[in-house]
């Protein structure tokens, strides 16, 4: 089947770009849980900022459930609620407006606070806070910048005013914090998430490339990992913190705080397209579709934000509170699916897809991918089929961003769960190959229960041979069903 991007009444085929979908309070229970897969969610994200581990235990115990019941891999996601710097208290739980030009001081006094100063229970922050660094509280109403430091408190001078009251957040935009990307419940939440299973681990606040390598050596290689880019100290070491990581979620909630909000569409465009040319999953994250958590119909912007995540490129979007504790979690992914098959069926999709495309050849895995993709460009197939025993092949397909659905055969559960947020790519678990012979018929079987095809069309098939070794992507072929 020659596809044909200009045509928008051919048959509607997979999404290429991937929902994920976060549980909370409106979307836990097991028929709602099903509903989201039914309409299309890839994977579901566990948020360990909320919930207990017998709560996330029973979910996980459930979605697993609906993985056997409809017969595909569904991704869990672990995001791990890494360090909150917040304010102490001030006296009587008093709310303070600070007005601009107003002097306030931050210091490790555990008086209860006034309208002039409190606590910031975070003496080492004080400690690497200079004159001139801004301080951030309450998601970013009220600003600050450092005028003075002196012996355990710096004095602020307020820039925009808002109000302050108990255990508000601060954010300090480019301070090279001097902790952990993770404080000791990520590490109990992240061994806690091993023994689930999860299939990835987002990493929060990350900072410098070292937080993603704490986290390897805490949880092994079993789970991929998801660096968080929301700080902008992560944003400028980009390239030393893909080189670790498994994937990147553009977590645009932090980033338009700790960063001008002018700032947050280009370093999503940058994020992406690294991304991309390293092989590596990226999430798009954050309000992406907010007003449904009130509403059963989203903003016109919002759409146009969906959409325009899709065609750029990203491997996955997500929704966040809008499916956690929103009164219309199954809406807001039904118009999510929608938008983003709308995208995929308009003539200025596959354009924008060929418009960055990574032509880097660094290895025969990387070149027996590239000319699979130009092949299928030319040829009458139904779809791409790898077969991988790692991933490694499945991601240089998806890199490739090709028109056509990518069916991966894959051996491993783990390996079909974690590749489920990969563009294009439709994981099946299958039994392991000997040889090319061997994975015929496999192919043929896979492709016609998946819908992608039907006796007598052709499939493209990359795998690499010797079968079983990793990263030894070295052939296509051309196959009749």
């Amino acid at each position: 089947m020659q596809l044909d991007p200009q045509n928008e009444r051919q048959p509607q085929l997979p999404r290429h770009t991937k929902i994920l979908a976060t549980v909370g309070p409106a979307s836990s229970k097991p028929e709602v849980l099903e509903k989201l897969v039914e309409l299309g969610v890839n994977g579901f994200r566990l948020n360990f900022s909320h919930g207990s581990h017998d709560v996330h235990r029973e979910v996980v115990k459930n979605i697993r459930a609906l993985e056997e019941k409809h017969h595909r891999p569904i991704t869990i996601l672990q995001d791990l609620q890494g360090p909150k710097i917040r304010l102490g208290q001030f006296a009587d739980g008093a709310k303070h407006v600070l007005e601009v030009g107003a002097t306030f001081t931050l210091d490790n006094d555990k008086t209860p606070g006034t309208a002039q100063r409190v606590q910031l229970p975070h003496p080492e922050i004080l400690e690497v806070l200079n004159e001139g660094d801004p301080v951030y509280v309450n998601d970013g109403v009220v600003k600050m910048r450092v005028t003075a430091k002196k012996d355990g408190a710096v004095e602020c001078v307020v820039e925009a005013s808002g109000p302050v009251s108990d255990r508000k957040g601060v954010n300090l935009p480019g301070v090279d914090l001097p902790f952990s990307a993770m404080t000791d419940k990520d590490r109990e939440d992240a061994k806690f998430g091993q023994e689930l299973g999860v299939d990835w681990v987002a990493l929060s606040f990350v900072q410098r490339a070292e937080d993603v390598q704490e986290l390897r050596d805490l949880i092994g290689p079993r789970s991929r990992i998801m660096a968080k880019m929301e700080m902008p100290n992560a944003i400028k070491r980009i390239d030393s913190i893909i080189d670790l990581c498994d994937g990147m979620m553009v977590a645009r909630g932090d980033l338009g705080v700790e960063m001008p909000l002018e700032e947050v569409p280009p370093i999503q465009k940058r994020i992406i397209r690294r991304c991309r040319e390293e092989g590596k999953v990226v999430v798009v994250a954050t309000q992406m579709l907010e007003s449904m958590t009130q509403n059963n119909t989203p903003t016109r912007a919002e759409v146009s934000d969906v959409a325009n995540a899709a065609y750029e490129g990203a491997d996955c979007l997500m929704l966040s509170a809008e499916t956690a504790a929103g009164d219309y979690p199954v809406e807001a992914v039904e118009v999510m699916s929608r938008v983003i098959k709308r995208v995929e069926i308009s003539p200025a999709w596959k354009p924008l897809m060929d418009a960055r495309h990574p032509e880097s050849v660094q290895n025969i895995g990387d070149a027996i991918t590239l000319g699979a993709h130009r092949m299928s460009q030319q040829l009458d197939i139904s779809a791409i089929v790898t077969f991988t025993s790692s991933g490694s092949t499945a991601m240089r397909m998806s890199r490739q961003r090709p028109l056509h659905p990518i069916m991966v055969l894959t051996p491993e559960k783990l390996i079909a769960r974690q590749l489920n947020l990969g563009w294009g790519l439709q994981p099946h678990v299958a039994r392991d190959v000997r040889d090319f012979e061997d994975l015929v018929p496999l192919a043929s079987q896979a492709m016609i229960e998946r819908g992608l095809g039907a006796k007598g069309c052709n499939i493209l098939i990359t795998a690499g041979v010797p079968f079983g070794v990793s990263g030894s992507t070295n052939m296509v072929r051309v196959v009749t069903l």
